[in-house]
Parts: structure tokens; C-alpha cells; sequence
């Protein structure tokens, strides 16, 4: 009896055995999968924190984007108001030379008829005229009569000869005038083209590597839906582990449940055994009684022991002391792009340069430099003021007149009319 009893408390420990040694394999498949949940976790965080870095990037790109975008419109505008200026100008230039070459065919033609006249009065009057008059017994009044109409036919002649002389020379002059003028809006297109050549290859890499950026976010948001789709893959097991578990653990407890009963069931069928067992010799042997009492107490007390197993779970100026210091400058070549004062400058970098002079920090850019400082009216101009053209800028010297980096051919140089042109703008820095 006592050896069923031990068999079946070995049977309920090998039984807990197993399966606490199967809880503790899913203990550590489950430790795993949270392991691993806990670093997919880990590289989601770092994805979407890689996906913010590129939007704010991608967001500072695009408002460059804008602002080139911006600069680049009214760079075109300032490049098709020059065309424009250039084509009036050249018919300008035409209408004159037209004229030009009218008024010299209208100075040959009195000239020629000045040879006529003076032929003809030489034939007349000329030694061998005065002597056949003379000859001819003509009186001293005829005589006088027609070296006085000679005369007033002489002061004609020359007082046409030099009205259209004059003609010609300002008509020359105005065409010269022109040219120049041309000239100046020919060097401001050639300046806003480069820029706008400039800005255009400027836009294409912003725009290049915005597309980068959009390539890398659709990569990274592509990465951080793989992480959230494993992520919940994880849970699902992790879940899935934790209801084995559970079952497990569960199952455990009720096997342990029913290992108990029977050990208990299977103690007292021992001490009922035992008792009538005691019984019987009782009967049979009074002076044993007490013995086998004390030892049905004792045995008693050593069946209802059991054995369970469990597992737990800048600076200051005049603009007078500005406008003189540029003009030391006169006579220095005009270079499209240069910011030398002495070798070579464009407009807008010969004013830079000047300002800089002076601790002022402007932009290499004409059609920028309308926007710094303060804007005044052309008739508060003063010495220093920043004139602004489409495509060109010059520094007001007073008296109407402006200093600037005019074009290849006359480099820096004063030009007396600040208005020859359209003014978009008069900018005050100090």
C-alpha cells in the first residue's frame, strides 16, 4: 500500500515536470518575440524620426524653390522689358539714321546747287565779266546792283550750308546718343539673361534634390509600414504565446488539482486500510492496543503529507561721402559678373562693392537691390540713393546725374540724365 502511494506521488512530480519544462520553453519564445518587437519598435521610432528630418528638409527646399521661382519671374520680366526697350531703341536709331542720311543728301544738293550759283556768278562777275560790262559801256549803278545781288546770293548760300551743317552734326550727335544708350540696355539684358540662366540652373538642382528627398520619404514611409505591419505580426504571436502560456499554466493547475485529490483520495483509502487493520490486531491482543494506537497516530501523521509542484508567471556713411568715393572709380572697365572697384565690375557688383566700402552688406543682384533699404520718389533724391532700372541700378550724385557700370564699352562712368531711362525704383541705404 505504502508503495501505491509512493508511485502516484512520483507519477503527479514527473507530470509537473513536464510541464513546467514546456512553460519555461514558451517563457523564452516569448521573451524573444518581445525582444524582438522591442527593436522593430526601436527601428520604427528611428524611421519616422529619419521621415521627419527629410520633410523639414524637403519643406525648407520647396520654399527656396518659391523664392528662386519668384526671383526668376522677375528676372524674365526685366529680360523682356530690355528686348522691348532695345527694339524702340533700335528704331530709334533707324528713324535717325533715316534722317541722318536725308539731311547729308539735302547738304549735297545745296551744295551742288551752291557750285551752280557761284559758277554762274563767277561767269558773270568774275574778272573777264567785270571787264566785258566795262567794255560794254555799262554804268557804275548796274555794276553796284550786281555785286550787291552777288553778295546777298553768297550770304544765302552760306548761311544754308551751315543750317544744314548743323543738321547733320546734331542729327550725327542724337544718333551717337542712341547707340550708347543701346549699348547700356544691351549689357543690362545680357546681365539679367546670365542671372536668369543662373537662377534656371539654380531651380534645377533645388528641384533635384527635392526629388531626392521625395525618394528617400517614400522609401522611409515604405521601411515604417513594413516595421508597423511586423510590429503587428509580433503582437499577434506575442498574444498568441501569452494565451498558450496561459492555457498551459491553467492546465498545470488542474492536473496538479487532480494529482492532489487522487493522493488524497488514495491516503485515505491507506488510512482506512490501516485502521481496520489496527482494528483487528486490537481485538486479537489487548496489551498491543495502546502500541498500535500510537503508531496508527504516527503513520497516520506521516500518510497525510502531499507534494505539489506550482510555477509563477554694419556700419555708418554720408551718401555724399558714398556717391564721391564711387566716382573715383570712373574710367575702370566694366566686367558682367566682377566685383573689382579696379579691375572690372558689373552694375550691381560695382555697387556692392562701393557700399561695402562702407560696411553695407548688399546683394550681387539688380533686380534684388530694389528691395533694400528704404524706397524714396526720384524727386527726393539725394547723393548716395540706389537708382533702379529693369536689369540695371547706378548711384545718384545729385544734379541729375548717376555713377554707374554702364556697359563693356565705357565701363564706369557718370552719366549726366539719372531718367534716360524708365526708374523702377529709388532705394536709400543710409
Amino acid at each position: 500500500m505504502k508503495k501505491k502511494i509512493l508511485a502516484l506521488g512520483l507519477a503527479a512530480i514527473v507530470g509537473s515536470a513536464q510541464i513546467l519544462t514546456v512553460s519555461a520553453a514558451k517563457q523564452d519564445e516569448l521573451k524573444n518575440k518581445q525582444a524582438q518587437q522591442a527593436q522593430t519598435s526601436a527601428q520604427l521610432e528611428d524611421a519616422k524620426s529619419t521621415i521627419n528630418s527629410l520633410e523639414n528638409k524637403k519643406n525648407a527646399i520647396t520654399s527656396e524653390i518659391s523664392e528662386l521661382d519668384a526671383e526668376l519671374v522677375v528676372t524674365m520680366a526685366a529680360v523682356e522689358g530690355l528686348k522691348e526697350e532695345i527694339s524702340d531703341k533700335q528704331a530709334e536709331i533707324e528713324d535717325t539714321q533715316e534722317k541722318l542720311a536725308q539731311a547729308q543728301e539735302e547738304e549735297e544738293e545745296q551744295y551742288q546747287l551752291m557750285k551752280k550759283r557761284i559758277q554762274f556768278l563767277y561767269e558773270s562777275g568774275g574778272e573777264n565779266g567785270w571787264v566785258t560790262l566795262l567794255l560794254e559801256g555799262k554804268d557804275i549803278s548796274s555794276l553796284l546792283n550786281q555785286a550787291e545781288y552777288t553778295q546777298k546770293l553768297y550770304e544765302y548760300d552760306r548761311e544754308c550750308l551751315e543750317e544744314y551743317m548743323a543738321t547733320v552734326q546734331q542729327v550725327s550727335d542724337y544718333s551717337e546718343q542712341l547707340a550708347e544708350e543701346k549699348a547700356d540696355l544691351e549689357a543690362s539684358e545680357a546681365e539679367q539673361e546670365a542671372q536668369q540662366q543662373e537662377l534656371e540652373r539654380m531651380l534645377s538642382e533645388k528641384k533635384a534634390v527635392s526629388a531626392d528627398y521625395d525618394a528617400q520619404l517614400s522609401e522611409m514611409q515604405e521601411k515604417a509600414q513594413a516595421y508597423r505591419e511586423l510590429i503587428n505580426q509580433q503582437n499577434a504571436q506575442i498574444q498568441q504565446l501569452q494565451e498558450e502560456i496561459a492555457a498551459e499554466e491553467a492546465a498545470k493547475a488542474a492536473e496538479e488539482a487532480r494529482k492532489a485529490e487522487e493522493a488524497a483520495k488514495a491516503a485515505e483509502e491507506a488510512r482506512k486500510a490501516e485502521e481496520a487493520r489496527k482494528a483487528a490486531e486490537a481485538n486479537s491482543s489487548n496489551s498491543s492496543s495502546s502500541s498500535n494506537k500510537g503508531n496508527s497516530g504516527s503513520n497516520s501523521s506521516n500518510g497525510s503529507g502531499s507534494t505539489s509542484g506550482g510555477s509563477s508567471s554694419t556700419g555708418s556713411a554720408t551718401g555724399t561721402a558714398i556717391a564721391n568715393y564711387a566716382c573715383q572709380f570712373v574710367g575702370n572697365p566694366y566686367v558682367w559678373g566682377g566685383t573689382s572697384l579696379t579691375n572690372g565690375a558689373d552694375c550691381s557688383g560695382f555697387i556692392m562693392s562701393v557700399y561695402a566700402h562702407f560696411g553695407y552688406s548688399l546683394p550681387h543682384s539688380s533686380s534684388a537691390m530694389r528691395s533694400c533699404g528704404r524706397g524714396v520718389s526720384y524727386s527726393e533724391a539725394q547723393p548716395g540713393d540706389i537708382i533702379c532700372y529693369d536689369g540695371h541700378v547706378a548711384i545718384y550724385i545729385g544734379g541729375g546725374s548717376i555713377v554707374h557700370a554702364s556697359n563693356a564699352k565705357d565701363g564706369i562712368k557718370i552719366s549726366p540724365n539719372a531718367a534716360y531711362r524708365t526708374i523702377l525704383a529709388v532705394r536709400r541705404i543710409v
